[in-house]
């Protein structure tokens, strides 16, 4: 059985590849969030395909870095990994951020789309707005009960890990003494990323993107991954230069767990949900 390290190691490794663009410590992160969620196949001793199947509790699973090596796909070894990880799901809703060009491959698997993610791009800079705090000061209890009420689910684990960042990195924005809102940044082989950014409100999610792109700095590139079904996030962009980069689509399985999307104004990330 391949050692979920050296999984996890491959699988980032050919997301570089594939152009995309993971977290400089995305390895330490995610296995912290869930030691077992990386999956690979061998042939020869070597990593041939990678998937990963996150946990959240006994409800909800989800799926990314499905990768085969180039020389080997279409010759159903993906299909295999594949369903370990629909089998380590088990009964739960799976979600997914597949590219486009597989979406009727995950299709006939049963998945239904749910919405889109765009990436855009845009430049750090600026000045952190003065209400802002870092996450760390918010207690834990109240930062997982907004996270769980938006995203549709407890992510204890991964909140741990994820949120744990040098000053700037992690944000929160609190309004008549309640949280209304977090954002993390998260340095990438180019660039950084913002995600999640939750918000309750437009004008508190612009805040935090600004005191996160101030974090990044003006010569940063600074991406973000915004679901097409939050009509209001669009309104993030109407005063900064973006433009957009990638496109995946959003697909469940078994359901789909009952996040808020009106409050997704960037999603944490397209591997792990």
């Amino acid at each position: 059985m391949t050692d979920r390290v050296r999984a996890a190691e491959v699988a980032i490794s050919w997301a570089e590849a594939e152009g995309w663009n993971p977290g400089l410590d995305d390895q330490r992160r995610f296995l912290a969030a869930d030691p077992d969620s990386f999956l690979a196949a061998e042939r020869a001793g070597e990593i041939v395909a990678t998937v990963s199947c996150a946990l959240y509790g006994d409800r909800y699973a989800f799926i990314g870095f499905y990768i085969v090596r180039p020389d080997l796909r279409g010759h159903g070894i993906g299909s295999a990994l594949f369903d370990r990880a629909l089998e380590r799901a088990g009964g739960r809703v799976v979600g997914l951020d597949g590219v486009l060009a597989q979406q009727e491959s995950y299709e006939r698997r049963g998945f239904v789309l749910a919405d889109r993610n765009v990436r855009w791009r845009t430049a750090g800079g600026g000045e952190r707005p003065t209400e802002l705090a870092e996450v760390s000061s918010v207690p834990f209890d109240q930062l997982l009960a907004f996270d769980a009420a938006v995203w549709g689910a407890e992510r204890e684990r991964f909140l741990r890990a994820w949120t744990d960042r040098p000053p700037g990195h992690a944000l929160a924005c609190l309004r008549n003494g309640s949280l209304a809102g977090y954002g993390v940044l998260r340095p990438c082989r180019v660039g950084a990323k913002v995600g999640p950014l939750l918000a309750d409100n437009e004008d508190v999610a612009d805040t935090l993107l600004t005191g996160l792109l101030a974090t990044a700095g003006p010569q940063a590139e600074v991406f973000i991954d915004m679901p097409t079904g939050n009509a209001r996030a669009e309104s993030l962009r109407g005063a900064r230069e973006m433009e957009p980069s990638f496109e995946t689509a959003r697909m469940y399985l078994n359901g789909r767990p009952p996040e808020d999307v009106e409050r997704v104004f960037g999603v944490s990330t397209l591997e792990f949900g």
